[in-house]
C-alpha cells in the first residue's frame, strides 16, 4: 500500500531534517547462507517474544566492534565483531531475545525517528540516515547498502537504564519460553563487565548504547540462576551457530588463521566449506571448488552450499559452472533474495540480460534494499533498451546509498523518460522528493 503523496512527502522531509554530511561508512555483509543460519537461530526466540519471525531479519553490519541494535520492528542489526565473540548460540540469541524485548515493550515509540514508516527505497535509506545523524555525531552518514556508521550513539539506539532493566527481564522471560539456558545472557554481560568505569572513547558500542552497571548485571543472575541446566543446546542451533560464525570468519580472517583452525567447530563440512573458502581467497580456487563439489554431493539439498560454489566458480569467470551451481541453488531456495540476486548477476555478467531480468527483478520484489541488485538491474534494462527503468534504478540507488543530490539528478531525468503516472515514474516521483527535502535541509542549516 503506498502512502498518500502529502504525508509520504512530510515523512520524507522529517527525515532529511536528520541527515548529517556524509563521511567513512559501515557497509552491511549480505550473505545468505549466514542470514539463514541467524535466522534459524533466531525463530525460536522471536517466536516466544510473541513476534513474527518470517517478517524479522537478523543482519550483519560490516564492523569488527563489538554491538547490536534496532531502528524499526523488522530488522535486528549486528555487528561483525559481536557475531564473532560470541562462545555459545545461547549467547547470540540472548542478545536476539534482548533486542526483541526493546521491539514487544514498546522502546521504539520514544525515538527520534520511527524507520518502520519508510515505504520507499529512499525513505528507508533516509531513515537509516538520520538514525546516524540523530546520534549528535558530526562524522556520521548513510552508508553503502543499509550500513550505519559505528560511532553512532545514543539518541537513536541508546537506552536508558529503565529501558535496559525492562529488556533484560523480558529477555530472561522469552528464553525461558523458547527452552533456551538464560544463562548465555548472564555470560554476555560478564564479557562487557566494568565498561562504565572506562572512559567513553574506550567503551564497546555496545556498552555505550545498552547502559550497563553491576546492579543490571546481578539482577540478571538472579533472574537466569533458576533456570541454569534446564535446558540443554539444541543440535541444531549448536550447528547453525558454527556454520554462521564459519563462513563469517573464512571471509574476514586471514586465509591462513582459517586454515589453521578450520576443524574447531567439530563439523567436517563446515571445517571443508571454511578451508575451501580460505583456499579460494588464497588463489587455489581449483581446489576450493573440488571440495565444495564433494560437499554439494554429500549435502543435495543444501541451496547455501551451491551458492558459494556459484560464486567461486563466478570469481575465476568460469560462467557455465557459475550459472549450473546458482541455478540449482535457485531451484532449492526459490524464494531467498539474495540467492535470486546472485543467479541474476551472474546471467548479466554472462552476457544473457534477458534472462538476468526476471530473477533480478523477483529478488527486488523480495529485497529491495540491495544495492548490488538495483546496480545490476540497471545495467540490464540499459542493456535490453530501456533507459527510463536503468535511470530509475540509479537513482534508487543512490538514494539508499545516502548520494541524494546524486539520486535527485537520476530521479529527474528517470521522470523525463518514463511514462507519467506509470509505477516507475511513481518511484521516480519519491526519490526527487527525498532529494529536494534533503537538498533544502542543507541550505537552512
Amino acid at each position: 500500500m503506498r502512502m498518500q503523496p502529502f504525508l509520504r512527502m512530510m515523512l520524507i522531509a522529517s527525515l532529511a531534517v536528520l541527515i548529517a554530511a556524509q563521511a567513512r561508512a559501515v557497509s552491511l555483509l549480505r550473505d545468505p547462507d549466514i542470514e539463514h543460519a541467524l535466522s534459524r537461530l533466531a525463530t525460536p526466540v522471536l517466536e516466544a517474544a510473541g513476534l513474527p519471525a518470517a517478517r524479522i531479519r537478523i543482519l550483519v553490519v560490516d564492523d569488527a566492534s563489538l554491538n547490536a541494535f534496532i531502528i524499526d520492528r523488522d530488522h535486528i542489526f549486528l555487528h561483525r565483531g559481536l557475531l564473532l565473540r560470541f562462545k555459545t548460540p545461547e549467547e547470540l540469541q540472548a542478545v536476539i531475545a534482548h533486542e526483541a524485548a526493546h521491539i514487544t515493550n514498546g522502546h521504539l515509540a520514544r525515538r527520534p525517528v520511527n524507520a518502520r514508516r519508510a515505504q520507499t527505497v529512499a525513505g528507508f535509506g533516509l531513515a537509516l540516515a538520520a538514525a546516524v545523524a540523530a546520534s549528535g555525531e558530526s562524522s556520521a552518514a548513510a552508508a553503502l547498502g543499509i550500513g550505519i556508521q559505528s560511532s553512532a550513539q545514543r539518541v537513536f539506539f541508546g537506552h536508558t537504564r529503565a529501558e535496559e532493566s525492562s529488556a533484560d527481564r523480558s529477555a530472561i522471560r522469552t528464553l525461558v519460553r523458547a527452552r533456551i539456558d538464560p544463562m548465555g545472557a548472564v555470560r554476555l554481560m560478564e564479557v562487557f563487565s566494568g565498561q562504565e568505569l572506562l572512559s567513553e572513547h574506550r567503551q564497546d558500542p555496545y556498552a555505550r548504547t545498552h547502559p550497563l552497571s553491576r546492579d543490571r548485571l546481578r539482577a540478571m543472575e538472579a533472574a537466569a540462576a533458576p533456570h541454569a541446566g534446564r535446558f540443554p543446546t539444541d543440535n541444531a542451533s549448536r550447528y547453525w551457530f558454527a556454520r554462521a560464525q564459519g563462513k563469517l570468519s573464512a571471509f574476514t580472517r586471514a586465509p591462513k588463521w582459517t586454515l589453521r583452525r578450520a576443524g574447531e567447530s567439530g563439523y567436517e563440512d563446515i571445517a571443508a566449506m571454511r578451508r575451501a573458502i580460505a583456499w579460494h581467497r588464497s588463489g587455489r580456487s581449483d581446489k576450493a571448488v573440488k571440495t565444495l563439489q564433494g560437499l554439494v554431493q554429500a549435502r543435495p539439498k543444501d541451496a547455501y552450499l551451491r551458492e558459494l560454489l556459484g560464486q567461486v566458480q563466478l570469481e575465476r569467470r568460469q560462467y557455465g559452472a557459475a550459472l549450473s551451481a546458482y541455478k540449482s541453488a535457485v531451484d532449492r531456495a526459490p524464494r531467498n533474495a539474495l540467492i535470486l540476486g546472485q543467479y541474476g548477476h551472474a546471467l548479466l555478467v554472462s552476457g544473457n540480460p534477458k534472462a538476468a531480468l526476471p530473477q533480478l527483478e523477483r529478488a527486488l520484489r523480495r529485497d529491495a534494499r540491495d544495492a548490488r541488485v538495483l546496480r545490476d538491474l540497471g545495467g540490464a534494462y540499459a542493456r535490453l533498451g530501456r533507459p527510463g527503468m536503468a535511470t530509475l534504478m540509479a537513482a534508487e540507488r543512490y538514494a539508499l546509498q545516502g548520494r541524494m543530490k546524486d539520486a535527485g539528478i537520476q530521479a529527474k531525468r528517470a521522470s523525463g523518460l518514463l511514462k507519467r503516472g506509470a509505477p516507475g515514474w511513481q518511484r521516480a516521483q519519491d526519490v526527487l522528493l527525498a532529494s529536494q527535502a534533503a537538498q533544502s535541509s542543507r541550505r537552512n542549516k
